[in-house]
């Protein structure tokens, strides 16, 4: 039997239609479990776009909006900050859809290094608390986005100069490599409550540094970020996610020791053990 040149088209069409989702699933596995069941984090891809900027601008952006948001709704708490997502207004909803239209309708690039890096964290941020927004009553972000998928993390959230833009875009592209600076991972907030808490200050050109210092040594001297289980050291899965942005393992601990308390200081310098890991996905929601 002779099959016709267009049914034949039409039958590979199909066929290629339908082991596209296939393979989308086994790049998404492969990106998020590696063997023995362990998560795997996306790897910091330099992204040449974004590596441009003003040295010799002056130019502030104005976080005062998303400030707002976060001083009505993010209850600080000692072991954990958490969100009101519950609370949220509508015309808080509206705040925060203007401040993100905002961002996104400026050129990163016309500003200066010091200030990028504060837009880029207070937008991931911003875009977080709005998904979940969006989503709500949810139980876990990692329930939100294609079933295929774990979480929303590769799901188009925002555009800037035209280019299309993910939350792993802005933290995997633009924040790790072109600042290669491991404290970017108690800046940006994935709405969980084993994630470093989320800044009850908006960052900002001037407070960035001494944030991301406050910030590392809060995580650090929570339960969620270190503790002690039996005697054995255990971390938050960010420092296995994340080692390599500590050199290796033994710079995780040397990281640890620099943001520690004196005892754990000393605890950790003498440490030989074995390190276990632990991170929990649940909403950091506050009814």
């Amino acid at each position: 039997m002779t099959i016709p040149c267009n049914l034949f088209a039409s039958l590979r069409f199909c066929l290629v239609n339908l082991w596209r989702p296939v393979i989308t699933i086994l790049l998404g596995a492969s990106l998020f479990i590696l063997p023995g069941g362990v998560m795997a984090a996306p790897a910091s891809s330099y992204w040449a776009l974004w590596d441009k900027s003003n040295s010799e601008s002056s130019g502030v952006i104005n976080h005062q909006l998303w400030q707002e948001i976060l001083d009505t709704y993010l209850a600080l708490r000692p072991d954990g900050n958490r969100f009101r997502y519950q609370l949220v207004s509508q015309e808080d909803r509206d705040k925060l859809d203007k401040y993100l239209t905002d961002m996104a309708s400026l050129d990163p690039g016309n500003y200066s290094e010091a200030e990028q890096k504060a837009y880029w964290i207070n937008f991931y941020n911003a875009l977080t608390v709005d998904l979940i927004l969006e989503h709500y009553p949810v139980k876990s972000i990692t329930k939100i986005g294609p079933w295929y998928q774990f979480g929303p993390w590769d799901m188009d959230i925002t555009q800037v100069v035209g280019q299309n833009l993910t939350l792993n875009d802005i933290e995997h592209r633009i924040l790790r490599p072109l600042w290669d600076d491991s404290r970017i991972h108690y800046a940006v907030n994935c709405a969980s409550i084993g994630c470093p808490d989320l800044s009850p200050t908006a960052f900002t050109a001037a407070n960035t540094e001494p944030m991301l210092n406050e910030l590392a040594r809060r995580f650090i001297r929570q339960e969620k970020g270190m503790s002690w289980v039996d005697g054995k050291l255990t971390l938050s899965r960010i420092y296995e996610w994340y080692e390599q942005d500590f050199i290796d393992q033994e710079g995780v601990v040397l990281h640890l020791r620099q943001f520690a308390s004196q005892a754990d200081g000393r605890r950790l310098k003498n440490y030989t053990g074995t390190i276990q890991y632990q991170y929990d996905w649940r909403l950091n929601e506050l009814k």
